[in-house]
């Protein structure tokens, strides 16, 4: 288990690889993450070959992710455990800042009138 101080040298992920790496919650090769980051952030996020294959090899070094098997020339990825803590931690983040955010929309909404 990653201390918060370890996980902290991961964090924030851009949005691009935290899709990417949502996506690898299940063995994929990098055309099939691109089409499922476009599917899952329903088309608000567009990831192109230059830069996936760049977040893999990133989060590859950092062993967030490792090769799960080759078939036919295309590479298959999964999250690594350190992965699958450095993700939950992520979401996490993400879950406090949309709570403040629904907590600030009165005063927002108050502002706009």
């Amino acid at each position: 288990m990653l201390t918060q101080k370890e996980l902290n040298k991961y964090l924030p992920l851009s949005e691009t690889t935290f899709y990417a790496m949502l996506s690898l919650t299940q063995p994929m090769h990098g055309y099939a993450i691109m089409q499922n980051v476009d599917q899952v952030s329903q088309g608000f996020v567009h990831i192109g070959p230059g830069t996936i294959y760049g977040i893999l090899s990133t989060l590859e070094t950092q062993g967030l992710i490792r090769v799960d098997g080759e078939e036919e020339r295309r590479k298959y990825y999964r999250l690594t455990e350190k992965g699958r803590q450095v993700l939950r931690e992520q979401i996490r983040r993400l879950e406090v800042m949309a709570e403040n955010g629904r907590q600030m929309i009165p005063a927002l909404e108050a502002d706009m009138k």
